[in-house]
């Protein structure tokens, strides 16, 4: 058995191919290793060695034909072989788990697992705000990459920048989330996943402790968030999809604008409102129904319409698409208000507060309204645990109609305040009535 140094030059050169059958040109360099020729000038790259599935015998594998593959990376592929052959392991065995490994990555991404997460979770006391999250600070991000290769540091950045934003509350929710699905996609052990990115992130250290919210808007705060979203809305050119023209340049217009308004005449989440589509608003009844997949309840929550919210609903848009809150021809919803909340920020001249509050300072509002409590409770869908989810199915719809209806009057209050009343004012009031 002669052995020769091989290289490209030995390799390229014609004199190599026989007259008849095939010829094997031993490595000096790397054991076993050689270059078969055949008289029709194939060249490929073996290796010969007892392999496990068979140590009796020698037998010839291929390690890749020669163009195909380099000689370097064949001397390189021949000791990896050598060296999983010293250990036991069959190359053979090891390419095809290898492989499939790499195909269960390409098929279980970081969506698929988060997907599968959500359908199989639909009961989840948070199913919709999880959706929500995930779709915005994770997918958009990561969506088609191995649900494995995501790294701590990645996503401690995406965490980072939702606390940047202004909202550290939403960002310890985010991660919580994250945390959950992962632990969940481990122990299934359907995924191939053995480790989570978020296991070492600790919320107080990354976000900071998280703090109950409070803060209620003032009237007169309420009062310029709703001037500033007074604008309007230019329909797309012919062709186009996106609303972009703006009709009042120091107002919030279409969709942030009404947006905002209608978060503060129903007292509904962000996303709950942002998401709306016209199939979920029935004028001849004057109900909003969001389905359960978009409720953090995961349960069908109705929002009766008073009439400022009807007036505003049927003065937007219609466009192709299904959603009411759009700025892709209604293709899409709304999301990410971090842009919008800056701008309005600006225009109405408040600051240091966030989304949520609308809901809270409408709940508040709420206290102060002639109803029931349970009733105000129901309005924001604050059912209670177990009665309302499994003995009482009754909707309340007149009820809460009530509440928001009165709610919309306290509203114009606030919008629209008397002015005080002068000393001359109220001696033509005293002697329009007789009194001295």
């Amino acid at each position: 058995m002669v052995r020769v140094a091989l290289t490209d030059k030995f390799i390229k050169s014609d004199s190599r191919v026989p007259d008849a059958g095939r010829v094997d040109y031993f490595d000096s360099i790397v054991p076993g290793m050689a270059l078969r020729v055949t008289k029709k000038g194939h060249k490929s790259f073996v290796l010969i060695a007892r392999y496990p599935s068979n140590p009796k015998n020698p037998a010839r594998r291929v390690l890749g034909e020669y163009g195909a593959i380099t000689l370097d990376k064949a001397r390189v592929k021949a000791r990896l072989w050598l060296e999983l052959i010293g250990k036991g392991i069959d190359p053979r065995i090891e390419e095809a788990r290898r492989k499939a490994e790499e195909r269960r990555k390409a098929v279980n991404t970081f969506e698929t697992v988060m997907r599968e997460y959500l359908d199989r979770h639909k009961g989840l006391a948070k199913h919709g705000e999880a959706e929500r999250l995930f779709d915005t600070e994770f997918i958009e991000k990561w969506g088609a990459r191995p649900a494995g290769d995501i790294l701590p540091e990645e996503v401690a950045d995406a965490i980072r920048a939702i606390v940047k934003r202004g909202a550290p509350y939403q960002a310890h929710n985010a991660l919580g989330h994250l945390r959950r699905a992962y632990n969940w996609a481990i122990g299934t052990h359907e995924f191939g996943l053995t480790s989570s990115p978020v296991t070492a992130l600790k919320p107080k250290d990354l976000i900071g402790a998280k703090q109950a919210r409070t803060h209620i808007l003032a009237d007169d705060e309420l009062r310029a968030i709703w001037e500033a979203c007074a604008g309007g809305y230019v329909a797309p050119k012919e062709g186009k999809t996106r609303v972009r023209s703006p009709v009042a340049p120091d107002k919030m217009n279409y969709p942030y604008g009404p947006l905002i308004r209608l978060l503060i005449l129903t007292g509904q989440r962000e996303n709950e409102v942002a998401g709306m589509a016209w199939a979920e608003v029935d004028f001849e009844k004057k109900v909003w129904a969001i389905p359960a997949s978009r409720m953090k309840s995961g349960r069908t929550h109705e929002v009766p319409l008073a009439p400022e919210a009807v007036a505003l609903l049927k003065s937007l848009p219609r466009f192709k698409g299904p959603h009411v809150f759009t700025t892709t021809n209604g293709e899409r919803a709304v999301n990410g208000f971090s842009k919008a909340k800056k701008r309005l920020d600006k225009l109405s001249k408040v600051d240091g507060w966030v989304i949520h509050d609308l809901r809270r300072t409408a709940r508040t509002h709420f206290s102060a309204l002639p109803v029931p409590d349970m009733i105000r409770e129901l309005v924001i869908a604050h059912a209670q645990p177990g009665l309302h989810q499994v003995y009482d199915q009754h909707t309340y719809r007149d009820e809460k109609r009530e509440c928001l209806a009165l709610w919309e009057k306290r509203l114009r209050g606030i919008l629209s305040p008397k002015p005080p009343a002068d000393v001359a004012d109220l001696d033509a009031e005293r002697a329009a009535r007789g009194v001295a």
